[in-house]
């Protein structure tokens, strides 16, 4: 059955050797040079001689299976060998080109640009390669100006992407090696000018500035606040506009993917243009290809107005192979359209594996191609209204299936209200896509236009009303579930044997199921056992909220800080995935005199199972003596403390000093000298990350 299967699935058997490849090659890197394509020729010679040998097709099999591994394994390392670059140990000038639009942010303003020039000493030499770099600018006046295709000549210091090292944390350097981004500098006032504007722009900047046009657009016609940004997200792909509000909204009532625009917003608009073209190809059958050609014409111009997205191309990629194998006579292959998609992009773009929309879409339409049919046919209903209304829901159900292990495991949420999410927001989003192409095409009648507009906005107003109500539910949504890589493997190997199970009914393949079932619960009882929480200490590397996590043995912590105002909002961000592993209650944040559960803190001093530590944020401890000195094991220095140790000696008898990431690096450098000086270990936070200290 199973070989059967991928015979009549050929690009599935050429898809999972290439997966395979790209994660090793992703985990386990080589050296490039310049014979590296030499590795997947290496296997070749296996396929000549299963073609050749008799009674050998295994041996040709394996070598195709090997030589797309290799190919997939160099691919991955080519790609990744153009984010490399050596970094000055110095500040140098560059010569930089703005390739998007600048992103405003909390306190800077973000520019992704690419190098064009390095001034090293007396001359200008230009930058092989265009390296992509994370530049960060004031957020003044002056820097407000800066616009996508400016060439500035900037003075910074460019530095890799680097972890703050804190457990379970989010590998922001993988991801942005994966977005092809080499590191980052900060531009600071009065260190960079303008030299001039790039009139001639690429193809993708072209598109980005039409995309800001049709956003312009809707804002010209008086759509504004949530109204606007849910409607430039839908139909756009522009998401700066959303508020936290309709994010959180949007996600816990389980319809985030309606947010970022992917194959569901492509297949409502291939949909339509299909419904209004299929009566034209049945009654003329030669117009079915240009027919065709017209609709692939129609979605890759879309694409065009959303900036050429990764989501949307992906998803134009595969309906156009959809459309394509459309003109067969008999029923195309929809698992291997699927895999043909996947594996044609993946050629040409091997990082995009890695892209949590990537996984979650190709997991959403192998899951409905598999399990919907068989859902479908559990009853049959007669009326159409009911029987368009079972099919949404199998369909719903099949999708969740597919996308829940990967959306717990990026996530760590799991929205109970999916069901009626989806039965809600699917049609209201096919209405206001419809609606909002109307729109656009009534862009040479404006009077007709400004007369239709707030009926689209109407439409997303009352979507997200919807979402809202379903968002206040009770239980609408389960947080904190926390599951390991292996764990999203076994589910995906259960459904899979699930599937098979259905398919062929034996007593084995039942057998087989079960005993899989058994080695994922018993492998998550044991991950429970192994992750359970211990008495310990523990510094953070988190800038902008100094704290100290007391944690205890049943799962009960605290969050003692040294600001009166503590930013928990951000350990809480960066910290979650570490917490939902432990299984810890929500921490009580201390920010005064507290004593409670063998937790005692006052006048910042902290107490906690029989280790002392002093915060020291403040000039509380300045000109103070002491007839004895106070034995403490750690120093905890944060931003706020400007004078040295020396003068702490006769208060503390001092063992660690500890310096909090929120320090300036020339005053942990001071710190350090004298630490050094007085023979003190010292722990830099920012350089070793969390620091844990069982008790």
């Amino acid at each position: 059955m199973i070989i059967e299967y991928c015979q009549r699935h050929p690009f599935l058997r050429l898809l999972v050797p290439l997966v395979v490849g790209i994660l090793c090659g992703d985990a386990f890197p080589f050296p490039h040079s310049d014979w590296s394509w030499a590795f997947p020729l290496f296997f070749l010679p296996l396929v000549v001689a299963g073609m050749k040998v008799r009674n050998c097709r295994w041996l040709y099999g394996a070598g195709v299976c090997l030589f797309f591994f290799g190919v997939g394994y160099t691919l991955v390392g080519k790609q990744l060998e153009r984010v490399e670059y050596v970094f000055p140990v110095e500040a140098s000038t560059y010569e930089i080109r703005i390739c998007e639009r600048p992103e405003v942010k909390k306190r800077s303003i973000l520019c992704r640009a690419v190098l064009v020039k390095e001034g090293r000493k007396d001359t200008v030499v230009a930058c092989p390669g265009e390296k992509l770099f994370l530049l960060y600018f004031p957020k003044d006046s002056i820097a407000a100006g800066l616009r996508q295709g400016m060439r500035v000549w900037v003075h910074t210091r460019l530095s890799p992407p680097v972890n703050n090292g804190n457990p379970d944390e989010f590998d922001y350097v993988r991801y942005l090696k994966h977005k092809g981004v080499a590191g980052m500098g900060y531009v600071a006032s009065g260190h960079w000018r303008v030299t001039g504007r790039e009139t001639c722009l690429t193809f993708r900047q072209a598109a980005l500035g039409y995309r800001e046009r049709v956003v312009g657009l809707y804002r010209g016609l008086g759509l504004e606040g949530d109204e606007l940004a849910v409607l430039s997200a839908l139909t756009v792909g522009d998401k700066e506009e959303l508020s936290d509000d309709v994010v959180e909204t949007y996600s816990v009532a389980g319809a985030s993917h309606v947010l970022a625009l992917s194959g569901l917003h492509i297949g409502f608009i291939y949909a339509l243009l299909l419904f209004v073209c299929k009566p034209l190809w049945k009654r003329w059958r030669r117009l079915k290809p240009v027919l065709l050609l017209l609709i692939l014409a129609f979605l890759w111009g879309f694409a065009f107005l959303t900036g050429l997205s990764s989501s949307v191309v992906r998803s134009v990629i595969m309906f156009s192979l959809l459309a394509a194998a459309s003109l067969q006579a008999e029923k195309p292959l929809a698992m291997n359209t699927m895999a043909a998609a996947a594996f044609l992009m993946l050629l040409y773009n091997p990082v995009w594996l890695f892209d949590v929309g990537f996984q979650l879409s190709f997991a959403a339409v192998a899951a409905i191609l598999v399990f919907q049919p068989r859902m479908y046919s559990f009853r049959k209903v007669e009326n159409r209204w009911l029987r368009y209304g079972w099919g949404l829901v199998t369909v719903s159900v099949a999708a969740q299936i597919g996308t829940a292990p990967l959306v717990i495991f990026y996530f760590s949420r799991f929205s109970t209200h999916f069901l009626l999410t989806n039965l809600w927001v699917i049609p209201m989003v096919s209405l206001v896509l419809y609606s909002a192409v109307l729109l656009l095409a009534l862009t040479p009648f404006p009077v007709l236009q400004q007369a239709f507009s707030p009926i689209t906005e109407e439409l997303v107003r009352i979507q997200n009303k919807g979402l809202q109500w379903i968002e206040r539910l009770p239980l609408s949504s389960l947080d904190g579930i926390w599951t390991d890589v292996w764990e999203v493997l076994l589910c995906y190997l259960l459904l899979g044997m699930m599937s098979y199970a259905m398919t062929r009914r034996t007593f084995r393949n039942v057998c087989i199921s079960l005993f899989v079932l058994l080695l994922a619960v018993s492998y998550h009882s044991v991950s429970v056992m192994l992750n359970t929480p211990q008495k310990s200490i523990v510094f953070y590397n988190v800038r902008g909220c100094p704290a100290v996590h007391c944690m205890a043995e049943g799962g009960k912590s605290w969050l003692v800080c040294a600001d009166s105002v503590p930013d928990v909002s951000r350990l809480n961000r960066s910290l979650a995935p570490y917490w939902n592993r432990l299984r810890l209650q929500e921490p009580q944040v201390v920010t005064g005199d507290y004593s409670a559960g063998g937790l005692s803190v006052r006048n910042q001093m902290l107490c906690y199972a029989g280790k002392r530590i002093c915060l020291l944020h403040d000039a509380r401890w300045k000109n103070k003596t002491a007839a004895h000195p106070v034995s403490v094991d750690y120093l905890y220095i944060s931003k706020g403390y400007e004078d040295g140790i020396r003068e702490l000696s006769s208060l503390f008898s001092v063992r660690t000093v500890v310096l909090d990431a929120s320090l300036p690096t020339y005053y942990q450098e001071k710190i350090i000298g004298e630490c050094i000086g007085l023979g003190l270990t010292y722990l830099p936070l920012s350089e070793k990350g969390s620091v844990c200290i069982l008790l």
